[in-house]
């Protein structure tokens, strides 16, 4: 069976009409096996098994256009149906899970039946799991009550999103107060009528001005408005999110949400989380002290009393710190990374790496910032995917970097389709958006690649949740690879980045990872304890008070007074209290890198066997197992304890 790629609508009128004709199909579609399902089911049980499997791949296709148009798409009207279709999937798999004559399908299987079929048992595990997490053996007023929470958790998370979305803050400053931004960031942000240069909280101009920007009173000011997105609107959204999802998760039988969310994660149970967490914090202890003695001893130089350096300081200082220190001038970086030549780098690079090509795709698509590639094995002429980059910011657009799905990919069915979402320059981009360019790209062959597979239930990232950043964040290491950089790094005159500047920024880069792991474990704390004191009901501490407290009892840098960090962070939404996993997918990610020869980083027998047996496999074995395969043992702690002490 031949499949394409879908035909976005060819023009913005066409939008509405194509999103409803879209979804409303997928859901029929979806409803109509079910109904078939429940009401005369297939005589073999993997036929059953496959029925329910394609039902949820219809109605994840309509879940998916939901969730990536809501945050993409340029028009009001495309943005509320995607939210109403999101919505109504949701509340289509709610009614599902609680079926009990749909569950008494399933239950009624025999096991042996599927013996046969390792990937049907373990679809068939999964699938009975789902059900008892769902609450179906409970009593109908029950059942009743968890359909009505999680349907109204899907309106807080997305409400919370599009505040977040939504919320850009702006500060006008004089352009004197600008000196130390770079030239070309000074030409894309003219003096108005007024004499004042706008400046916003979106990434490409907030990372310049709290990095280079001279005057204290700017950072401070820019990164004030920065922290206090969402605020005060997303308080009673989260704490009413928090809430809900302790009600759902004690309604079916665990402790409190982060036991419920962590039973299907590799980490395996709630508590583990704080221990985990105690574990980086107890690894970074150290590192994190010595990047802080020589961060205050150049801010000494400046501000002789100061017994700390605000975080509204930080940015500014680190860069002077590693300019002076490591001698790398950022500002000089950034002439070597044009978002042109580093767009065409990176798709040279992990083609080459995979065994992969693109081909721009000249088809309609929802913005005229956003460029389509069809993927093609190197050497074959079908495609296995398409890709959409959309890559910087604009008004009603989602405002940090994620991959989001169009299409999950099943072989002879529907190929996999996947949209980049960031937010860079133009221009010239530092270099800490260049590694995250690469890190999102990760999760975008990660889609395609395991999207070929016979089950919906397991293409493409549908690993166990703290598995899932860790193919991403080792692709990150190309981004920092002197020889990888070479082929696409030139500045204006066409001279590629020297090897010596490079090896400079990677130490540079050292400096700092133990203030980044513990900013990290206090996001962590956040996302955990905000859950967890939901066991205390009315008595649990206010957002605000709990997340000073945990700032001072895990972060290396101090509470900016009057700020409300958590009311934008956005990782409370869809990570819930698992903000954990970013930094257990590192601990993987730099175990995994370990099999590359650094003086080899293309070697194509590792980059073959690291493709087929960790990304190609999708969801299709357990995480721990897919990389104990690659490595040939199973996954250590000591590259990452190494990596982080150095």
């Amino acid at each position: 069976m031949t499949t394409a790629p879908l035909a976005l609508p060819p023009s913005a009128a066409d939008w509405p009409a194509w999103f409803r004709a879209r979804t409303q199909a997928e859901l029929a579609r979806a409803s109509e096996l079910v109904d078939a399902l429940r009401a005369d089911p297939p005589t073999d049980p993997v036929a059953v098994l496959r029925q329910w499997d394609r039902a949820a791949g219809h109605l994840g296709n309509a879940a998916a256009a939901g969730s990536l148009f809501g945050n993409v798409h340029p028009s009001d009207e495309v943005r509320d149906l995607a939210d109403a279709a999101e919505q109504e999937a949701q509340r289509i798999g709610t009614a599902w899970g609680l079926d009990r004559a749909l569950y008494d399908v399933f239950a009624a299987i025999d096991d042996s039946a599927v013996a046969h079929d390792p990937l049907a048992a373990r679809l068939l595990t999964k699938v009975r799991d789902d059900f008892r997490r769902s609450g179906v053996d409970k009593d109908e007023a029950t059942r009743a009550r968890i359909a009505e929470v999680r349907e109204r958790i899907t309106e807080l998370d997305q409400e919370f999103s599009r505040v977040i979305r939504d919320d850009v803050r702006t500060v006008r400053v004089t352009p004197q107060q600008l000196a130390g931004l770079p030239d070309d960031w000074l030409s894309a942000h003219p003096v108005d009528a007024e004499g004042m240069v706008t400046v916003t909280t979106d990434y490409p101009d907030s990372v310049p001005v709290r990095m280079f920007a001279r005057d204290q009173d700017v950072r401070r000011e820019v990164t004030i408005a920065f922290l206090d997105r969402g605020w005060p609107a997303t308080e009673p959204l989260l704490t009413e999110l928090f809430a809900l999802r302790h009600e759902l998760a004690t309604t079916v039988g665990y402790a409190d949400w982060p036991s419920y969310d962590a039973d299907v994660k590799m980490i395996g149970d709630g508590p583990a989380i704080p221990a985990f967490i105690e574990r980086i914090v107890e690894a970074a202890e150290e590192p994190m002290r010595r990047d802080l003695a020589q961060l205050l001893e150049r801010y000494r130089r400046d501000h002789p009393d100061a017994t700390e350096v605000p975080g509204f300081d930080y940015n500014h200082y680190a860069e002077l710190v590693r300019a002076e220190k490591y001698d790398v001038d950022s500002q000089r970086v950034r002439t070597y990374f044009d978002f042109a030549k580093v767009r065409a780098g990176l798709l040279e690079v992990t083609g080459r790496l995979f065994g992969l090509r693109y081909e721009q795709a000249d088809v309609p698509v929802w913005h005229e910032d956003v460029t389509a590639y069809d993927v093609l094995r190197e050497g074959e002429s079908d495609e296995i995917g398409r890709i959409y980059l959309d890559l910087h910011p604009r008004e009603g657009k989602y405002k940090h970097a994620a991959q989001f799905t169009l299409a999950d990919g099943v072989a002879g069915e529907q190929l996999p389709e996947g949209v980049l979402v960031c937010n860079f320059s133009r221009g010239l981009m530092e270099h800490d958006h260049v590694v995250t360019l690469f890190h999102e790209f990760g999760h975008l062959l990660h889609h395609v690649l395991g999207g070929h597979g016979d089950w919906y239930r397991y293409a493409g990232v549908a690993t166990e949740w703290d598995f899932v950043e860790a193919p991403s964040q080792m692709l990150e290491e190309w981004a920092w690879h002197a020889d990888v950089l070479r082929t696409f790094a030139t500045d204006a005159a066409g001279e590629p980045i020297p090897a010596d500047l490079v090896a400079a920024m990677r130490a540079a880069d050292d400096y700092g990872k133990g203030i980044y792991a513990r900013t990290q474990m206090f996001y962590a704390a956040m996302s955990y304890w905000f859950h967890a004191d939901r066991v205390h009901g009315d008595d649990a501490p206010d957002l605000t008070s709990r997340m000073v407290e945990l700032q001072a009892r895990y972060a290396a840098l101090p509470y900016l007074p009057g700020t409300h960090m958590f009311a934008s962070f956005g990782h409370l939404g869809g990570y819930s209290s698992g903000y954990y996993t970013y930094m257990w997918s590192l601990v993987i990610a730099k175990d995994m890198w370990s099999a590359f020869d650094e003086a080899d980083p293309f070697a194509p027998e590792v980059a073959q066997r690291y493709r087929d047996r960790v990304l190609v496999p999708g969801g299709a074995g357990d995480a721990a197992d897919l990389v104990a395969d690659f490595l040939g043992r199973p996954s250590s702690f000591d590259a990452y304890a190494a990596w982080l002490a150095r």
